[in-house]
């Protein structure tokens, strides 16, 4: 019989502490929520073309929904957390604008990392150099953490991060998303990919209740969009791989089991144009109905410039003007 491959020994790897690895974000550099004053007149005013109208038409699509109880999802990469935006999302969670959060295995990792200390993004250059790249202890052990909170109460591993990064041990916890959907009660959802996240190069991790954990998460997910038919809206932002996969496949399994939804709205809100957001969030889902919008620039403006407009109009109650006015004479 042929002996079996050598394999590292993971044992063996040398760990640091979180606090003493240089992160490249921070919680004092967080986005502050935008005060609502002009921001009625600012949407007006923009033109009645292209990206403009698509904005406000989104704008209005998100408080439809919410009107009539219909589910509002945020998928979001990691890069939304390591550019500040936790304050403005959880901002739009407390004002019932946003009912549901999705993250990718990254995005765990980077907002565990603010919840326990109030910063993270190391430099991964200058770790892989000496490898110590992805060796932050505490980040290690808040996961295995959330992966055996998981399994021991059979829930999913967004509802178990939110459970555990709203303890007293985590003392940036008030910027953290999941730990905000603990607060309000809403599903988070975390959709990871083995062996593409530090933590699997640690003993602790345990791949297969990590696995099972966010499959459960893909379920949920599945539910979410059975419930979405005649106006639910599902944004992603910032994943350009993952999350926009997960996302149709748990479309077609709400598709096959209640053949709906169909009449969703869709948005995806990146730098550059990629093909599965586009393809598998945009087009696909809203060919036989609904509608879906790509918005184009930096998370860092676009988001904040979404929330106010969405905060000012919730607030006043005033529907959007997206039609040209009418000339007079």
């Amino acid at each position: 019989m042929k002996q079996g491959f050598e394999a590292v020994d993971l044992s063996r790897i040398k760990t640091i502490p979180l606090a003493t690895r240089p992160s490249l974000a921070s919680a004092k550099s967080q986005a502050g929520v935008a005060p609502i004053t002009g921001a009625i007149d600012f949407f007006d005013s923009l033109p009645h073309f292209l990206k403009a109208d698509d904005l406000r038409a989104l704008i209005g699509a998100i408080l439809g929904a919410r009107q009539k109880d219909k589910p509002v999802v945020v998928m979001a990469g990691g890069h939304v957390i390591k550019v500040g935006l936790n304050p403005i999302l959880i901002d739009l969670m407390k004002h019932g604008l946003v009912t549901g959060l999705c993250l990718n295995g990254a995005g765990l990792i980077h907002d565990s990392e603010m919840a326990l200390i109030g910063q993270t993004s190391e430099d991964v250059a200058e770790g892989l150099a000496d490898g110590s790249f992805g060796m932050a202890a505490e980040t290690a052990q808040v996961y295995a953490s959330i992966v055996a909170h998981a399994a021991e109460r059979g829930i999913g591993l967004g509802q178990a991060a939110g459970a555990v990064l709203n303890r007293p041990t985590a003392k940036n916890r008030r910027n953290s998303l999941l730990a905000a959907c603990d607060k309000y009660d809403l599903p988070a959802m975390i959709h990871i990919a083995v062996d593409t996240d530090i933590v699997c190069q640690h003993p602790g991790y345990d791949p297969g209740a990590a696995a099972a954990a966010s499959h459960r998460d893909f379920k949920i997910l599945a539910h979410l969009l059975s419930q979405a038919e005649n106006g639910g809206v599902f944004i992603n932002i910032g994943s350009a791989v993952i999350l926009p996969e997960v996302f149709l496949k748990a479309l077609t399994v709400a598709r096959n089991i209640h053949k709906k939804p169909y009449k969703i709205v869709t948005a995806n809100f990146d730098m550059l144009n990629h093909y599965r957001p586009l393809t598998n969030v945009v087009r696909r889902p809203t060919m036989h109905g609904g509608a879906g919008y790509s918005i184009i620039g930096h998370h860092e403006l676009m988001i904040p410039l979404l929330a106010w407009g969405l905060k000012a109009f919730h607030r006043q109650n005033r529907k959007i003007r997206n039609k040209r006015p009418k000339k007079k004479g």
